[in-house]
């Protein structure tokens, strides 16, 4: 009779070790970026931060960097989703005047690889110090069979504050008012299931390919590193009213600005005033997608809304401007239903 071969959670395809050796591995980074709130260190049950006081709210928002993570795969490049992940929560709460206060994440994987996690949380960390945020704690899970061998999926909770009598809603927003659009750095973190199915299926392009009309690799584009408004929107917050912001993630244009209208206000937005990317312009072509779908699924090269009053309008830009920015003006808020339209 053969023997039974004893059973292990390692041979079952988690292993313990590896794992608490990625822990002690990445304990000086994400140490790194305590901030004076913190009160408790890597590897407790919970993450211990102290409040912030009266007078303040809390804002909070989870998100995660999507299928991006498959390019980031292909292309054996890790340090840049962690960063990804950290700014489009920071600019996800920035639309309501919030400056972050802490982050935890979460990466699930069939099978913990040390070296993926440390360049992910490297990161993470990189992007933590650049924003003012302390990464605070998180969880890492094995979980065999649940996620393609190589794979993994990530995506973190942020939480930040604001003043209460500074909380930017959008309702102040009324018409006769401009908006300026920030440019982004390329897809972000939104679109890439197209993106992937255009790019490397339809135009058959490998991941470190030309992308035709730049001198850019297809990696070095679509690994992007999402871009933190963080910094230049705070310094404007501080110059002039701002009366609402929207952080253009899916949905685009089309239905990311609405979610801040108030009733009556119809946001006009003049595609003549800033340039395409190459990228969404190569995908649309080669996609033969609909005008309109890439505005719905793509930020299109405007990745964050501000709305100021017309009065306002030049000195917001000059602020912009001053800290390299890019602002353009984009368009204006009219009477009308809450909705965008693109002229």
């Amino acid at each position: 009779m053969a023997k039974k071969q004893q059973s292990s959670y390692a041979a079952a395809g988690v292993d313990i070790d590896e794992m608490m050796s990625g822990l002690s591995a990445i304990k000086k980074m994400v140490k790194s970026t305590n901030t004076s709130g913190v009160l408790s260190s890597i590897g407790s049950f919970g993450g211990l931060f102290q409040s912030p006081g009266k007078g303040s709210t809390l804002v909070a928002s989870a998100d995660g960097v999507g299928t991006k993570l498959k390019v980031a795969a292909m292309a054996n490049r890790h340090h840049t989703v962690g960063q990804d992940l950290i700014n489009h929560c920071t600019n996800d709460i920035l639309v309501q005047g919030a400056t972050p206060l802490f982050f935890l994440d979460y990466l699930g994987t069939a099978k913990l690889a040390g070296n993926v996690f440390k360049e992910v949380v490297r990161g993470l960390c990189k992007a933590c110090r650049e924003n003012d945020c302390t990464l605070l704690g998180g969880e890492t899970a094995e979980m065999p069979g649940l996620y393609p061998a190589g794979e993994y999926d990530l995506v973190g909770t942020i939480v930040g504050t604001v003043p209460t009598n500074k909380i930017i809603t959008g309702e102040s927003i009324r018409p006769g008012d401009v908006a300026i659009g920030l440019p982004s750095t390329g897809l972000h973190t939104n679109g890439y299931s197209l993106a992937r199915k255009v790019i490397f299926e339809q135009a058959g392009l490998e991941i470190n390919d030309t992308l035709p009309g730049t001198r850019r690799s297809v990696a070095d584009v679509l690994l992007s590193v999402h871009r933190s408004y963080l910094k230049p929107v705070t310094a404007l917050m501080d110059s002039v009213p701002v009366r609402g912001m929207a952080h253009i993630t899916g949905g685009g244009l089309y239905d990311n600005i609405p979610r801040i209208l108030p009733e009556g206000c119809e946001v006009v937005i003049d595609r003549s005033t800033w340039k395409v990317p190459t990228v969404f312009s190569f995908m649309e072509v080669t996609g033969e997608i609909d005008p309109l779908e890439m505005y719905r699924v793509f930020n299109m090269g405007i990745g964050y809304v501000i709305f100021v009053r017309q009065k306002d309008a030049d000195k917001a830009l000059t602020v912009l401007k001053g800290l390299r920015a890019g602002p353009r003006l984009i368009g204006q808020v009219e009477k009308g239903s809450k909705k965008v339209t693109l002229a």
